[in-house]
């Protein structure tokens, strides 16, 4: 932001028509910050009644046989003969090492999915904050971001739940050096995992807001994102090899078309902001 902004910070108007002092920013802040904190806690609550209920069909969905996913990718090695895309039972035994472990495992994860579906209403009360403090031209340009980075959001979540997670766990969790060794794994290694696929698929999806938001300030151009396409295509294969530990091509080719698809989906929209700031720019001259 530019010099507007900081007048805008410190003498803005609130809907009495009085000009908001610094402090008043930061009581205004406090209340933004405390709405979202009670959101995450009301979905919090709410998980937690029901933890049960999420640890045996969401938190161990992807382990089994019967999960979409892998119906889907059984049916999927039938029609086109690789049948190392069905999957089989996860072979593993869970196990909690500590006392108060599952009484921690339940909270934490009854905080995760807090977290995940209160994100709307938090970004929309952090946007509620930084919206008064935006020109007119910004506010236009910025409509409907809470909308689309919720959705993307919550796309790459679902991404992450039903096509990363499944392919990680199942082939980390049947690998073996020796048929002798059994695997034991903590209840807190097994969800922290699954957290961190999920999660970071989330904010992966987030790419094309990001372009967006570099492209409005002049950083990012839809020709230097042309420039390095192979460049980012390698680096998405990697990513793709990183996330998807199975030597299997197949599955890792259906996690890098997604962000493939991301990759191209954001140079369209750098290429539509810079547009319309050409366009603009020709109006006012």
């Amino acid at each position: 932001m530019d010099q507007d902004w900081e007048d805008n910070y410190e003498e803005d108007e609130d809907k009495d028509g009085t000009e908001m002092s610094f402090l008043d920013h930061l009581e205004e802040l406090r209340w933004h910050i405390l709405r979202s904190m009670a959101s995450i806690l009301i979905f919090t609550i709410a998980a937690w009644i029901f933890r049960n209920e999420i640890f045996g069909i969401i938190i161990m969905g992807p382990t089994k046989v019967d999960f979409a996913t892998n119906l889907v990718l059984c049916r999927l090695a039938e029609v086109t003969g690789w049948t190392s895309l069905c999957m089989q039972k996860a072979d593993f035994i869970l196990q909690s090492r500590e006392v108060s472990g599952q009484f921690m495992m339940a909270l934490t994860q009854s905080i995760i999915v807090g977290l995940l579906f209160a994100f709307p209403y938090a970004f929309y009360e952090v946007w509620r904050f930084i919206k008064p403090g935006l020109k007119n031209k910004e506010l236009k340009a910025a409509r409907g971001a809470v909308f689309w980075v919720s959705l993307l959001f919550f796309i790459g979540v679902s991404f992450g739940y039903f096509v990363v997670a499944p392919m990680a766990i199942n082939f980390l969790a049947n690998f073996k050096l020796d048929v002798t060794i059994q695997n034991q794994f903590d209840i807190n290694d097994y969800i922290s995992l699954l957290s961190m696929l999920t999660l970071a698929c989330g904010l992966t999806f987030q790419l094309p807001m990001v372009a967006f938001v570099l492209s409005q300030v002049g950083i990012l151009t839809p020709s230097f994102m042309r420039e390095y396409r192979k460049h980012a295509m390698i680096v998405i294969l990697i990513v793709a090899a990183i996330i998807t530990p199975s030597p299997d091509v197949i599955s890792q080719l259906l996690v890098a078309f997604p962000l493939l698809g991301l990759y191209e989906i954001s140079i369209w929209v750098s290429g539509r902001v810079l547009r319309r700031k050409m366009r603009e720019e020709a109006l006012e001259n």
